[in-house]
């Protein structure tokens, strides 16, 4: 929309209320209703104040228009010139001042876009409010509500909220992009906490809210965050619990150590429950809803208010040729089906009105929903029906089903998605719905409205049917009860069973079901009392990779009537083989075959353990329902002591020392700008106003790995809506070169010049007048290849060596063996040959996708805003490619939305083409890629097959290790000659006795790898431990041992890591070791698991202790402190903050410098510190930030600034002390030192010895699991780190980075699979197929210990690197995945009568749960009913 203002003033509700009028194809009114707020931003065009008028305006506005308010503002739109395809988020985003709504998906699957809408019933005269994903909700169908942003809670002009400050205080925002999202969910569910137990609990003590802890951790489960691992942030969210007990919160900057509770309390910033916002404006309560029952077909958007209108509609659109229409509730479909983005309807129908599709009653025979009631309303109802009509076990069933529901997606996806659209969406297009399952096993019945007719079928013959025509709606669903009575009597001897089942990554939801299933039986006692007979049952299978959730008929059949056994079960199973069989190209079928088999076995198998318990029950009619708590027992494995706590129940403990040695470096202190991430105000680059005329781009990649490249066209005659040119190679100007990366090693090309190398390689950047179309239309490109007479791609490491397809590893990163390894072989007592280790990639998922913003500048110059760790070097890349001196180039970068090496090169060629495209259309371009866009395109972790020849003696010391790695590079080269040394180093933490190492970096057609985060230390630590882990299977021996046997003495280290290795006194690790291991209780729980392990057949656990060595190397690095006429300093770093805390330790090392003067104390001199943005012309020579050490050599930069500073200003103090004779304040130092012109500003490089520049950090951690062997499903039950940050700079910063890491880690060894085609396409480019830990996915106890390892004379202020290191120690829950697997093996070789067990496996990374269920024994539960039949016959 293009926009012009003006503005005119009246009065409402007894003050003077500005209507703010944006005009174009929509109009807009806003008026603001808060009085602090009535100015108008700098950045609005033109205003024109009309003439007073004290008559209401809004009595008189038109019945056409949409009202509605955000954060207290309203605004008003014509509906006759809106695109109702218009998001909400895409509105917020550019349209209004209001950008903490993020755009990290666009598929409701991350939480970034979560707002507050708020809705009024003007019956019940009461305001519902409840989060939704702005990415996927429609902007028409807010009408009449009201939004809520994180700035509408507070704001640096008005106050924060008590969230924002708690968020800021309990270290829980880092980069910052995800925390608006995480507050407002927060704040919904304190809202609604407040409001369920009003009438029902006293009043929360002052500070706290209604919200239990269990809610708090749950309130943020949907929200993704990348940083932080979770941990801080439901600390955050638990200290508004009313249950929660504050001292058991972790690190925070509101407790310090020996702090009583009431000190605690009295410092945590107040909230008050009887003091809540607004969430909805008095004046939206009495406007004029739209009303376009007079024409509704006038308007693209129509919102019917019966059944009548819409049957109308539809028939009236049906009838017109070549119109496209889209029925219209919660709109969530397109976040699944992304197509549905791109798709541009004529009419639009917004269903929610229709009493008929909302209603909602229940009576004897069952409950009815109406298609539109939202998934979260659904739940709400089936939890609280309690008609005393209603027999108990149907209040159980329809609890049960509202448990099921609240795991699909997640809360502000339920709270607008429908039930009608999610089986709609499952039987038109084959959605893998949980909810057609779990109805299917219940007998749901349907309406469906035809032209003429009203239909009620079985919700089964309703998926068989074909897809439902556009003239017919699905108006309601009804969940019959179920019916135990004889005559109206309950039935004594009946016992009914149900029971849902699914298995997903993610226990809380807001994950695809690898196969859901839900059972309902009737069983009493056979004639004998002696055993239980299924009198009838429903078995409902689903999302296992078929068209539809299916009954299983013939085992229905087979097991009615039949008394449950270990015989009668093992041959249902059978038969549930033969029917459970997924369509071919799904993903792990066996494995989803074997989930069936398990559910049915979990359901049934109880009834033949607890005859005389159900006997009891059914005989003298106590019950008429079992729990699956009653139906588990302890001879199958499921009580003793119990299956894994709640995800509710999370918990964690640090042990801190601050160090105030040179305060307030060592203290920790808040990160700079952490309230203004969590209100939204931080400026990202995709938040900077776009400039006037500014345009959209969009990449153009390769679909084929080695292709020419004949054309360049769209799929359709003419061209798509907005477009305004393509860019390519072609259009580089004179003097300029095809540049999108100048990396360490070779450059790059930024748009294929006639041959594609690669799937995602970037052929071209459509330019068009908005993102939205720039994405439409970049999809709707075809590009016509030529493969004749080309070489076959290489596609893989044995291709590439086949091809002898190599890049150049430099001379001096070439390994030198350590040691002999030939005499080491031959001194071996024992030896293992040729085995293997792979791995895949991994996907950086950051929250802020790839993002530029180029403007044009006089004198042929450019100034780019772009979001990297490196913007010295998109510099000079964009003054490459146009052909330009580097000082007509302008690089700005402020802060980044996450890097983790993904914004390194990779965010160059985007900048670069933004550039680009700017100089050929002389005019702003910028650009944010799509997830999916940005997956494709942006390479990740680097894949290697690893093969290893190992020598030991019996005792497990190892006498040498042979390594061969062939390293997957991709098509460009990147910093991928870095990796092998990389490897190597973190490879070295155990003494091999002799070490070989041979690596070849492969290049291939594949898109280029780059660093992420602990590039290539990750894979080599893991490939260490899997080799200990080996030669442990080998010798039958505790791997705990194998590892200490194998521990470097100080020697060895010196041996094998050289310089690097430091005095005696820094090598810390044995101490860590042993600390760890205290700490844990690591061989008390050692114990105990075994224990555990006895007890239980179908859970196993296992723990494992690890240790990490990570060498880093601090680089040289600008700095420059200025000191302004105020007394406020001004500094400015090369180092990019990226969520790591560079700007607040450079802002302590800037105050504790100064601070030496000692005029005024370093608090004081803390608060006038400011880091400003990075600005390549104004510090020069800044290099890549990554690596873990750039904060510490940017604070050391800024302290030999601030010595030079101090050494100038001292002889002012002297003399202004000669002069006043008592003490100098800091402004009056500063006012004197402007008087005598003394330069108040110093630069410096600080530069690294490469010797003691070089180090080595150290950590160890202990880490339980248990493995549910049924599903292969792993719970992390603790955690616990002691990890060796020298004297901390900031410990609350670099614990943040510790516990982040780790959980990084968590989804590289366990949970993120980085899928690609034969051609090498990422096809997991998704957060439905993608996915990173969520806060139900870390450990339950979460400990760490950061050790003050005292002075290290050749650090900064005796600090070591605290960013990467850390992940290496998530091998440590893959370690104790694999120790949990090898108990099941145990067991199932016991099962299947095999006397010698050979324990020797491997266990993939990540160890997903298909892998660890496969390991497990997809057959286990067939292999223990063939077992105990055994049993029965040799009794």
């Amino acid at each position: 929309m293009h926009v012009y203002v003006y503005m005119y003033v009246c009065t409402l509700a007894n003050q003077w209320v500005f209507f703010i009028t944006y005009e174009s194809k929509a109009k807009i009114f806003r008026h603001n209703q808060r009085a602090e707020n009535n100015s108008l931003e700098e950045k609005e065009p033109r205003v024109e104040k009309l003439s007073d008028t004290r008559t209401d305006p809004l009595r008189n506005m038109t019945k056409s228009c949409l009202v509605f308010a955000i954060n207290g503002e309203r605004f008003e739109l014509e509906l006759s010139s809106m695109d109702p395809s218009t998001t909400l988020l895409d509105f917020l985003r550019i349209k209004t001042p209001f950008k903490s709504v993020k755009l990290g998906c666009g598929e409701g699957g991350c939480g970034a876009c979560v707002v507050l809408l708020s809705k009024y019933d003007p019956v019940l005269d009461k305001v519902e409010d409840f989060t939704i994903s702005s990415c996927l909700t429609l902007l028409c169908s807010i009408n009449g509500g009201s939004i809520t942003t994180s700035e509408g809670l507070g704001n640096s002009r008005l106050g924060f909220h008590p969230i924002h400050e708690r968020f800021s205080g309990f270290h829980a925002s880092q980069c910052g992009f995800c925390t608006p999202g995480m507050c407002v969910s927060l704040f919904s569910a304190i809202l609604n906490a407040e409001k369920s137990n009003e009438k029902n609990h006293p009043p929360p003590p002052l500070g706290f809210s209604n919200l239990t802890s269990a809610e708090a951790e749950k309130a943020v489960s949907g929200n993704l965050c990348r940083c932080t691992g979770y941990r801080p942030i439901v600390d955050a969210c638990k200290s508004f619990a009313i249950d929660v007990d504050i001292e058991d919160l972790g690190f925070n900057s509101f407790s310090r150590k020996g702090d009583s509770k009431e000190e605690i309390l009295g410092r945590l910033p107040p909230y008050d429950h009887r003091s809540q916002i607004c969430t909805f404006p008095e004046f939206l309560k009495n406007e004029i809803k739209i009303d376009m029952s007079s024409d509704p077909r006038k308007y693209r958007w129509s919102a019917p208010g019966n059944l009548g209108e819409l049957q109308s509609l539809l028939e009236s659109y049906n009838g017109e040729s070549g119109v496209s229409m889209k029925l219209v509730a919660g709109n969530t479909s397109i976040g699944y089906y992304r197509e549905e983005r791109e798709k541009r309807y004529d009419k639009y129908i917004d269903i929610r009105h229709i009493p008929e599709l909302t209603v909602i009653r229940g009576n004897e025979k069952g409950i009815e929903l109406g298609a539109a009631v939202t998934i979260s309303k659904a739940i709400e109802v089936l939890k609280t029906e309690q008609d005393s009509h209603n027999p108990s076990s149907n209040a159980n069933i329809l609890r049960q089903i509202a448990s099921h529901m609240e795991k699909i997606a997640n809360r502000f996806v339920r709270n607008s998605a429908t039930i009608g659209g999610n089986l709609v969406m499952a039987q038109r297009k084959q959605f893998p719905s949980d909810l057609t399952t779990i109805l299917l096993a219940v007998g749901t019945m349907v309406k469906i409205i035809s032209r003429s007719s009203q239909e009620r079928i079985t919700l089964e013959e309703f998926l068989e049917r074909p897809p439902l025509e556009s003239s017919s709606v699905l108006s309601s669903l009804e969940i019959p009860f179920q019916d135990l009575t004889n005559n109206g009597s309950l039935e004594r001897n009946k016992l009914l069973l149900f029971k849902t089942y699914r298995a997903a990554p993610r226990p809380l939801g807001n994950a695809l079901s690898f196969l859901n299933a839900a059972f309902l039986a009737e069983i009493s006692l056979n004639q004998n009392l002696d055993g239980i007979v299924v009198n009838h049952c429903c078995l409902a299978f689903g999302a296992y990779g078929t068209k539809r959730a299916k009954r299983a008929k013939k085992v229905e059949e087979f097991l009615s009537g039949k008394v449950i056994s270990d015989e009668v079960l093992y041959e249902a199973i059978g038969l549930l083989k033969d029917y459970i069989v997924p369509d071919d190209g799904t993903r792990s079928p066996a494995y989803r075959s074997s989930l069936a088999v398990s559910f049915l076995f979990k359901f049934f198998s109880p009834l033949a353990q607890k005859i005389a318990e159900l006997s009891n029950g059914l005989l003298n009619g106590s019950k008429n329902f079992l729990t699956e708590t009653e139906l588990e027992g302890k001879e199958n494995g499921y009580h003793n002591p119990g299956p894994p706590k709640p995800a509710a129940f999370l918990s964690s403990a640090q042990q801190i020392i601050e160090n105030h040695e040179h305060s307030p470096v060592g203290k920790g202190v808040v990160k700079a700008g952490a309230c203004l991430q969590a209100s939204g105000e931080a400026v990202y680059v995709d938040d900077i106003p776009s400039p006037e005329n500014c345009l959209y781009g969009a990449f153009i990649y390769s679909t084929k790995p080695l292709a020419r490249i004949k054309g360049i066209r769209f799929n359709q005659d003419s061209v798509p809506e907005g477009v305004l040119g393509i860019v390519t190679y072609k259009d580089i100007p004179k003097g300029g070169v095809n540049v999108g990366t100048k990396g360490f090693f070779a450059s790059d090309h930024l748009f294929a010049d006639g041959i594609t190398r690669y799937v995602g390689d970037r052929i071209a950047f459509v330019i068009a007048d908005t993102q939205k179309h720039a994405n439409i239309a970049a999809k709707l490109v075809v590009i016509d290849y030529d493969t004749e007479n080309l070489e076959p791609p290489i596609l893989t490491v044995e291709d590439a060596v086949e091809k002898s397809s190599f890049f150049h590893i430099p001379p001096f990163m070439q390994f030198k063996p350590v040691g002999d390894v030939s005499k080491g072989m031959s001194e071996a007592e024992h030896k293992i040959l040729g085995s293997e280790i792979r791995f895949g990639s991994q996907y950086f998922f950051y929250m802020e996708t790839q993002t530029a913003l180029a403007v044009p500048d006089e004198d042929n110059s450019m100034v780019v805003y772009s979001s990297t760790q490196n913007p010295e070097y998109v510099h000079r890349t964009v003054a490459a490619c146009l052909g330009i001196p580097e000082h007509n180039v302008r690089v700005i970068t402020r802060r980044v939305g996450g890097g983790f090496g993904g914004k390194a090169l990779k965010s160059m060629p985007v900048a670069a083409a933004c550039a680009l495209a700017a100089n050929k259309m002389q005019k702003p371009v910028r650009t944010y890629t799509d997830r999916k866009t940005d997956m494709i395109i942006s390479g990740g972790r680097h894949p290697m097959k690893v093969t290893y020849g190992v020598g030991f003696k019996s005792d497990g010391k190892i006498t040498a290790l042979q390594i061969e790695v062939l390293i997957n590079a991709g098509a460009n080269e990147d910093i991928s000659p870095l990796i092998p040394g990389a490897i190597l180093c973190s490879l070295k933490k155990y003494d091999w006795g002799a070490l070989s190492f041979d690596v070849k970096v492969c290049k291939t057609n594949v898109v280029s790898k780059t660093a992420m985060r602990a590039p290539g230390d990750v894979q080599g630590s893991y490939i260490a431990e899997a080799i200990i882990e080996h030669v442990a299977s080998y010798l039958s021996m505790e791997v705990d041992l194998i590892r200490k046997v194998n521990f470097h003495t100080y020697e060895s280290l010196r041996l094998y890591h050289d310089d690097s290795a430091g005095e005696f006194p820094e090598f810390t690790l044995p101490l860590i070791w042993e600390k760890v291991s205290e700490s844990s209780s690591f061989r008390q729980r050692m114990k105990l698991v075994e224990e555990f392990n006895t007890a239980n057949l179908w859970r196993k656990r296992g723990i494992s202790r690890v240790p990490a060595v990570y060498g880093v190397a601090v680089r040289s690095t600008p700095g420059r402190v200025s000191i302004l006429s105020d007394g406020s300093i001004a500094v400015e770093v090369a180092g990019i903050e990226i969520g790591q805390g560079l700007w607040t330790k450079v802002k302590q090392m800037t105050a504790y410098g100064l601070g030496l003067i000692k005029c005024g104390t370093s608090k004081e001199l803390l608060d006038k510190i400011r880091v400003i943005q990075s600005d390549t012309l104004s510090i020069i020579q800044g290099t890549m930030t990554a690596g873990s050490t750039t904060s510490e050599a940017s604070s050391e930069a800024v302290r030999i600034c601030c010595n030079s500073l101090v050494e100038r200003l001292l002889p002012v103090k002297n003399g202004l002390m000669d002069q006043t004779g008592g003490p100098v304040t800091w402004e009056m130092l500063v006012q004197e030192a402007y008087k005598q012109f003394i330069n108040m500003s110093v630069s410096t490089m600080y530069n690294s010895d490469f010797a003691t520049g070089q180090y080595l950090n150290y950590g160890a951690a202990v880490s339980e699991v248990e493995v549910n062997i049924l599903t292969g499903e792993t719970t992390i039950l603790q955690t616990d780190i002691v990890y060796d940050c020298g004297k901390s700079l900031n410990p609350a910063v670099d614990l943040g980075q510790i516990e982040g890491a780790f959980v990084q880690g968590l989804g590289f060894f366990m949970f993120e699979e980085y899928i690609t085609s034969p051609d090498g396409l990422m096809v997991s480019d998704s957060t439905w197929t993608y996915k990173i830990p969520t806060v139900d996915t870390i450990p339950r106890q979460f400990n760490v210990e950061i050790l003050n390892s005292g002075h290290h004379k050749n650090r900064v202020l005796s600090s070591k690197a605290s960013g990467e290191p850390p992940l290496l120690l998530a091998a440590s829950v893959h370690c104790a995945t694999r120790a949990a697997v090898k108990e099941a093996r145990k067991q199932l070789m016991t099962w299947k009568g095999q006397d010698e067990l050979d324990l020797s496996f491997d266990l993939p990374v990540p160890a997903t749960m298909p892998v660890v269920k496969e390991l497990c024994g997809l057959d286990i539960v067939e292999r223990y009913l063939e077992w105990k039949m055994q049993q029965k016959l040799k009794t």
